[in-house]
């Protein structure tokens, strides 16, 4: 079994390979993480010299063919989900006090400001991507699950495999997975995402605390019961927004796993 661990994307990347220790597997591993370095580079709202933040500062423009393919899953995702997952929660994210990369923001006080409208146009044709004015895309959770997916199809090449970013986690072959707070399961070609209020959280200056997960009706962290939820799905961009949608929801028609405040815990869709 060959391990290959690295930072990116605010989290800690694992990938597991089961193959011996040979040159198209070492390939495999290195060409993975470039693969996910690369989308990083193009897709962090972060870096002031991302293409991501390009196009939010000019509102339009040909942008990277990876950029594009993103933007169109969000979309996409956003249109799937009747808007509970929403790539134009960034300036709403901002607000909230969410201005830098919590490795940053951790330990400080952040002062929030007024919850702006989420819900902004935005339109793709080839690789040219117009936003309405005022709209800014923030592809922090999505690109994460597509570099999950693009890693594991790249690795799958190889042999049976697993990729972890952060709980996003997408497999080839059968693998056991645990859930925080549910049972051990046994993936097999597919993929699984968690999204949580738990973790991601900063203080204000009024005392209390705010989370990084938007509600987009509001455009305020989310106040709800539910504490995190975890979803299976074919692929882990898929499940990262449908997990999304299971937070704002409380529920799911994917397989789950949902943890309230309360403690208590529902599993459904298959998942017993």
């Amino acid at each position: 079994m060959l391990r290959r661990e690295f930072a990116a994307m605010g989290t800690q990347v694992t990938f597991l390979l089961d193959s011996l220790d040979t040159f198209e597997a070492r390939t495999g591993l290195a060409e993975a993480e470039n693969d996910f370095r690369g989308i990083e580079t193009v897709c962090s709202r972060f870096s002031p010299d991302s293409a991501l933040s390009r196009l939010n500062q000019e509102g339009s423009g040909d942008v990277p063919e990876l950029l594009a393919e993103i933007v169109v899953e969000a979309l996409d995702a956003r249109e799937a989900t009747g808007g509970l997952f929403d790539p134009t929660v960034h300036d709403a994210v901002v607000a909230a006090g969410y201005r830098r990369s919590f490795s940053e923001l951790e330990g400080e006080l952040s002062s929030p400001g007024s919850a702006p409208a989420c819900g902004g146009g935005a339109r793709v044709e080839g690789t040219v991507v117009v936003l309405e004015p005022g709209v800014r895309l923030d592809l922090g959770g999505i690109a994460k699950g597509f570099a999950v997916d693009r890693a594991c199809g790249r690795l799958a090449q190889v042999g049976p495999c697993l990729v972890d970013a952060g709980g996003d986690i997408a497999v080839r072959g059968t693998w056991p997975v645990a859930i925080d707070g549910g049972p051990t399961l046994e993936l097999v070609d597919a993929a699984i995402a968690t999204s949580g209020r738990d973790r991601r959280r900063w203080r204000l200056t009024d005392g209390s605390e705010a989370h990084h997960l938007i509600d987009p009706a509001t455009g305020s962290p989310a106040v709800t019961r539910t504490l995190r939820a975890t979803v299976v799905a074919a692929t882990a961009t898929e499940a990262e927004t449908r997990a999304k949608q299971a937070f704002l929801r409380g529920s799911s028609d994917a397989p789950h796993v949902i943890v309230y405040e309360d403690g208590s815990v529902m599993v459904g869709g298959g998942i017993g």
